[in-house]
């Protein structure tokens, strides 16, 4: 299986002719199918696969693994280069999902919802775990008995007249099971990611969790680029995934420079960095 960044918060040495930008987007070649998780802030995802050779409207079908615009912003765009893949997202009833620091900023960070209406035939809105397709599961019961990620704190909904810390029922986890184990792909784990290992485990108890992809969310205030929570803390996080992980565990995003630092320092080779343009293969 072959992993491909197309859009995430660094450039590489290597592929200095694609853009970065703050946000997640990644197109996974399974050798039966095609799947895009993510769409990235904008439409950069797009540009960058064209030069890396990715066809994406080959793509079978396309998950947004929560209701934030740094994977859900480029959707508009996904739709104009693919007009058939249905694209997989966590039923959600609240549209105004919010960022809140320092008592007085305060912006938008939900997707597009105009698009979700007018292109409603191409959205499948789930409410529990489903098989997309064989051996390809979308899992929704991600609570659990780890703590979430401290920087959750500056993130909200609206519910009535009011703001609520955001209980994040949008976000799902896609696991795609290989006959030596489960790869796990999160968007920000904002449920926590090890809630979210947990859940794969859980769903599939036969099989060991081989590999993991995604952002952890451990930055704290985006603007001044803190680490969430304690560093042992983060050094607790990292020692239980290199528990319940056979091989390794690649992350990026919204890990955030400093925790991922952290991790490294407790996970070795076990922990290893994605960015605009690699390509991993599984």
């Amino acid at each position: 299986m072959k992993v491909s960044v197309l859009v995430e918060n660094s450039d590489s040495e290597e592929r200095k002719d694609l853009s970065p930008e703050f946000g997640l987007s990644l197109h996974i070649d399974t050798g039966d199918r095609r799947i895009m998780f993510d769409a990235g802030t904008s439409g950069v995802f797009a540009d960058n696969a064209e030069k890396m050779g990715i066809d994406l409207a080959a793509v079978d079908v396309a998950v947004l693994s929560h209701h934030h615009f740094d994977h859900g912003g480029g959707l508009a765009r996904f739709l104009e280069v693919n007009d058939k893949a249905k694209v997989y997202l966590r039923a959600c009833g609240d549209r105004e999902h919010t960022f809140k620091a320092f008592g007085f900023l305060k912006r938008f960070i939900g997707i597009d919802n105009d698009i979700l209406e007018r292109h409603a035939d191409r959205f499948v809105a789930i409410d529990e775990s489903v098989e997309i397709s064989p051996g390809i599961f979308l899992l929704t019961d991600l609570s659990g008995r780890h703590p979430r990620p401290k920087g959750n704190d500056y993130l909200w909904v609206k519910r009535g007249n009011r703001l609520i810390h955001d209980p994040f029922e949008h976000e799902l986890e896609m696991v795609i099971r290989q006959p030596d184990g489960l790869i796990v792909f999160t968007g920000c784990s904002h449920s926590g990611i090890l809630n979210m290992i947990d859940a794969a485990i859980a769903h599939s108890p036969d099989q060991p969790v081989k590999a993991v992809f995604g952002g952890f969310h451990l930055i704290g205030n985006p603007l001044l680029k803190t680490m969430a929570g304690s560093r042992r803390d983060v050094e607790d996080i990292g020692r239980s995934m290199m528990d319940v992980t056979s091989r390794t565990v690649y992350s990026g995003h919204c890990t955030g420079e400093k925790a991922f630092r952290v991790l490294k320092e407790v996970m070795g080779d076990t922990l290893q960095p994605f960015m605009t343009g690699s390509v991993i293969e599984v």
